[in-house]
């Protein structure tokens, strides 16, 4: 054992390989709370020193990869406002991504489930990234009124192209592996039982000098190859279409685009201090306290969701709901979704008409997605 934490390993394996594993001993899912960024600083330590090294596999030990952020660890941050300091809690996860990307060796990450923010952050700083046919990417900080913090600004546009980063950075939408493949967000797609296997043939290649990951490295740690032209086609044009799109209440987008407009320009190191400068001014709006507030609460509701649903232990067979109009509909329609018969009751014929009608629509929206099949609309007892 190379090096053993709480929340990951890296372990030697055959050919002078080493495995750096994410698995939270404590949690049912990876994600980047205090403790994983301090464990993961020692392990590159652990890796730039481990003598022979030929080649890393980056894997998570979790049905998913990494679920992002602990956000609830930069409440401090956000409370602090205008003065808030984003140092403490970006700058050394940069710097292992950094250290990571720059090891003398190549790194290959093998996705087996949910790869976002942070995770997928983490992924760019890999030189290839294979994929699980059952998993995804994406960078949703903008749905928390924030932009990426560890590097995703700055390594996605050199990985995928300024058109692409600027759709998935700006829209904060997971990424399917299909579409991962295509824009080159990902270097293969495979079957989950098959995802080991080709991770590890695909960095023998980057050992044996098959695959050229020097290149690569290059490319992402340097300025975007683009002229002025170029540059205002694809930045301002986006300005323009995201910010009528997002509002004045919502800067998040527009504040990604700058950041990548700007470090554009620059190499890696200089392209993360504008990244953590956008960061650290996002963290002091309304926009993002309002909406990170929200995201903590919905965490702790559904915690406390299912602290109350092992203490009934019966399963519930029956539903009602007091009340009915569109938020009764909506109740109803998660009830009938789950398969638990339910019962809408008002004083007015004209609210249970609207209760109906909208848990019908609900319904009628998941046939139309391909989410449903038209025959369970009629076995959904509401």
């Amino acid at each position: 054992m190379i090096f053993k934490g709480n929340t990951l390993t890296v372990q030697q394996l055959d050919s002078g390989i080493a495995e750096l594993c994410f698995d939270a001993q404590a949690e049912s899912v990876n994600k980047f709370d205090a403790k994983t960024v301090g464990e993961l600083s020692e392990a590159v330590t652990a890796l730039e020193n481990t003598p022979d090294l030929k080649g890393v596999l980056v894997t998570s030990g979790k049905p998913v990869f990494i679920v992002g952020a602990d956000i609830s660890e930069f409440e401090d941050m956000f409370k602090a406002g205008a003065d808030a300091d984003a140092g403490p809690n970006l700058g050394l996860n940069n710097e292992s991504f950094n250290r990571l990307e720059d090891l003398k060796v190549p790194v290959v990450v093998a996705i087996n489930g949910f790869a976002l923010g942070g995770g997928f952050e983490l992924c760019l700083a890999c030189d290839f990234r294979i994929m699980s046919s059952a998993a995804k990417i994406g960078l949703p900080e903008v749905k928390l009124g924030l932009i990426p913090g560890w590097g995703g600004t700055v390594r996605l546009p050199r990985v995928v192209g300024t058109d692409t980063a600027i759709e998935w950075v700006g829209s904060g939408k997971e990424q399917r592996p299909d579409n991962a493949l295509k824009t080159g967000a990902v270097d293969g797609v495979v079957e989950p039982e098959l995802l080991r296997e080709v991770s590890l043939q695909v960095l023998g290649q980057c050992i044996d000098g098959s695959l050229d990951y020097e290149t690569r490295r290059t490319q992402k740690r340097g300025p975007i190859k683009m002229n002025g032209t170029e540059s205002m086609m694809a930045f301002e044009t986006s300005k323009a279409f995201i910010g009528a799109q997002a509002g004045p209440n919502y800067p998040a987008p527009v504040t990604a685009v700058k950041c990548m407009q700007k470090n554009a320009t620059l190499d890696r190191e200089a392209g993360l201090k504008v990244e953590q400068e956008g960061f650290t001014k996002l963290a002091s709006t309304d926009a993002a306290q309002s909406l990170v507030g929200l995201f903590l609460s919905d965490q702790l509701l559904a915690k406390k969701a299912k602290g109350w649903e092992k203490k009934a232990g019966k399963k519930v067979e029956r539903a009602a709901v007091l009340g009915a109009g569109i938020m009764g509909g909506g109740i109803a329609y998660q009830s009938a979704l789950k398969g638990t018969p339910i019962k809408m009751k008002d004083i007015a014929q004209a609210g249970l008409d609207l209760g109906m009608n909208e848990a019908t629509k609900l319904l009628s929206k998941r046939v139309d997605k391909g989410r449903m099949k038209p025959a369970k609309i009629g076995r959904a007892h509401v």
